[in-house]
């Protein structure tokens, strides 16, 4: 198979897995408090742009069967407010329920506001963060998007740029990534941070590898 070939057909796989999730977490009746009760290290899912918490309930369900208890933010809905907005939604949340040693789970635009709330008041509250395609540099293709919020993420953006600038909490941060991204073509490499780069293509399907899992289950042993 050709290059083009490939990258196609993850295009198409990635696109066919967001729609099966987005469905299933539109029809999904399940209880945000159904999963927060667990002795293990606490986990908080930070989703991406245009995602509910839904949309990554097969890992929310796989970690609090392992015993953390998992907790999702849902005032964050679909998280089109600035990065910096939705940091402050979740360190006020970690202090509102007096969190310690918390690892951020987060998938694209929600790793941006997680790295925000690991540089801010909240910092001593996280362990660590599992990114997983999250554009750390942003996107090019952000810049001909029509909404706002999708153009925030360019990488020239001044929320982009000083947050790129920022590099103390990388070290705290795990980045797993396509080799090929439909939505990031920049990639999601994070200098300093422990980079996962997977031999698949996708935006949306990596969080189905099990290469995610095995790196969360290390990030909150």
């Amino acid at each position: 198979m050709t290059g083009v070939l490939r990258r196609a057909l993850w295009w198409a796989e990635d696109y066919a897995y967001a729609a099966v999730w987005q469905a299933r977490a539109f029809g999904s009746r399940s209880r945000a408090e159904a999963y927060t009760r667990g002795a293990g290290v606490p986990i908080v899912v930070l989703p991406g742009i245009y995602e509910t918490w839904r949309f990554m309930q097969p890992l929310i369900e796989r970690a609090h069967r392992d015993g953390h208890p998992v907790h999702v933010i849902e005032p964050l809905e679909r998280n089109l407010r600035p990065v910096a907005e939705m940091a402050q939604s979740v360190s006020g949340y970690l202090a509102q329920h007096d969190l310690h040693d918390v690892v951020l789970l987060a998938h694209s635009k929600g790793g941006l506001a997680g790295k925000q709330v690991m540089l801010g008041p909240a910092a001593s509250r996280v362990r660590g963060m599992l990114a997983v395609a999250t554009p750390f540099g942003g996107s090019r293709y952000a810049r001909i998007m029509l909404t706002r919020s999708l153009r925030a993420l360019a990488p020239r953006h001044p929320s982009i740029a000083a947050l790129s600038a920022q590099q103390q909490a990388n070290g705290r941060i795990v980045s797993v990534y396509a080799r090929f991204d439909p939505h990031i073509p920049e990639g999601s490499e994070l200098p300093g941070a422990k980079n996962v780069a997977l031999d698949t293509g996708g935006h949306f399907r990596v969080l189905a590898h099990p290469r995610v899992m095995a790196e969360l289950a290390v990030l909150a042993a």
